[in-house]
């Protein structure tokens, strides 16, 4: 099915003003493959008089067009089987399209999966001459620059050793090494830095930003949408193997974002009708979370939550960070609970604590519960600037204080949210703490 691309009219295909020249043009790119079901049915198609087919067209690629120049990055994200991969292997000339035209000038440099343009029975060494041949470098060019690239991989005497014995955070310095020192006109990188680890991560970011401000132009495949944001001036959002939207890098990522986490609804359908009260939320999207992961004594039950913009009252997954928020919280209380507390824990995707807001903390108190009832807790505070990656709430309702309290009913996971902050310092791993938190607690009588 054809999609539809939205493109900024004042900027071309992959977000490039018209008036730059371009180093990569991509017109209408199209690769069909031919899928069978059995391995005779090739057979029988090439042999029939009558030009019967027995396969089905397979569209990796449709009709995508582009232009980078230099001195531009271009990002490409989409989900599996978008056709990223695809689309590179056109661009580097290992695949040839089945329909369409692809120009390129200069010299390219590609980084693709690992393994990629590698001997595995050869040296580091050896690896490092027989790739820069490759890439169009004669043997006097790779002596010249054969230190630096040594020195930039930085992996000690495996240098000397087969690469087949090499770790894939080692293959891949190498790997950027080599790509990066031949200076080529268009570097191309497929996902592979994510392999390395954070210094190397850091040193490869400032060695791209420095290629970019070289004027050279840099293609970018990640599904780190931190870094795309980081270091993209435009970007595309492959789907189904054509482009389906492309232009400004934080307007692209957050729609793509949008789409990964509704499963392919849009946020332009999100109802944005304003609710100013947390008793008039019936038009919220809620995240039912009975039947998740808990534990508790029981005496309550926390039904559904959700998380809110403090503006329009539209459910929120993506953000930046610094948004006014709403974090809403029902449950049912079932028992007596003398001294109730609710609280919300935002965590990493690797188990840190990143915050904790209850009504204990912050000398909020809700009445105590003799019978039945449904409460409804609002926490709205302004969400703080973290990291680029997935957090999750998890919910509790206890009975105590706040050194001593029992857990009624505690939900892990409660909630993902993904974070896109494409500002560095955050990126870095820098927390902040909340402050003017506000909590609303109502309850809505006794249950039916």
């Amino acid at each position: 099915m054809n999609q539809t691309v939205e493109i900024n009219p004042l900027i071309e295909p992959g977000g490039i003003p018209a008036d730059d020249i371009a180093v990569i043009e991509a017109v209408s790119l199209t690769k069909v493959y031919k899928l069978y079901k059995e391995s005779i049915d090739r057979l029988k198609e090439a042999l029939n008089p009558f030009n019967k087919r027995y396969h089905e067209d397979f569209y990796a690629l449709r009709d995508v067009s582009f232009k980078a120049v230099k001195g531009r990055t271009v990002g490409i994200i989409g989900k599996n089987g978008a056709g990223k991969s695809t689309l590179l292997q056109i661009l580097t000339g290992v695949l040839t399209p089945t329909s369409g035209t692809l120009t390129k000038t200069g010299r390219l440099s590609a980084l693709l999966e690992l393994g990629a343009g590698f001997n595995p029975e050869l040296t580091g060494i050896e690896n490092i001459y027989f790739n820069g041949t490759v890439m169009g470098c004669t043997r006097a060019e790779i002596d010249e620059r054969l230190r630096e690239i040594i020195a930039y991989a930085d992996i000690g005497q495996f240098i000397y050793q087969p690469v087949r014995t090499y770790s894939s955070g080692m293959f891949v310095r190498l790997a950027f090494a080599v790509s990066v020192s031949v200076e080529p006109d268009i570097l191309i990188i497929d996902e592979a830095l994510s392999v390395g680890d954070i210094r190397f991560q850091i040193k490869c970011f400032r060695k791209l930003n420095d290629f970019k401000n070289s004027g050279r132009c840099i293609v970018l495949v990640s599904h780190d949408i931190g870094a795309i944001k980081r270091l993209c001036d435009s970007v595309i959002w492959l789907r189904d193997g054509q482009v389906y939207l492309a232009g400004d890098p934080e307007y692209v990522c957050k729609e793509y974002m949008s789409y990964m986490f509704y499963d392919g609804s849009s946020t332009s359908s999100t109802n944005t009708t304003s609710h100013k009260s947390i008793a008039s939320c019936d038009a919220i999207e809620w995240e039912d979370v009975r039947g998740y992961a808990s534990f508790g004594e029981g005496g309550a039950e926390i039904r559904r939550v959700v998380m809110v913009s403090s503006e329009t009252n539209c459910r929120m997954d993506v953000l930046k960070g610094g948004e006014r928020v709403k974090f809403l919280v029902e449950a049912d209380i079932r028992g007596n609970i003398i001294s109730p507390g609710c609280g919300i824990t935002l965590k990493d995707n690797y188990g840190t604590y990143i915050f904790t807001i209850n009504n204990y903390i912050y000398n909020v108190q809700i009445e105590p519960f003799t019978d039945t009832r449904r409460l409804c807790v609002e926490f709205e505070f302004e969400f703080p600037n973290l990291k680029s990656g997935s957090y999750s709430f998890s919910v509790s309702i206890s009975d105590g204080t706040v050194e001593r309290h029992i857990q009624n009913h505690w939900i892990h996971e409660a909630y993902v949210i993904h974070i896109i902050n494409s500002d560095i310092k955050y990126n870095m791993g820098c927390y902040l703490i909340l402050d003017n938190v506000g909590i609303k607690v109502a309850t809505t009588g006794r249950m039916d």
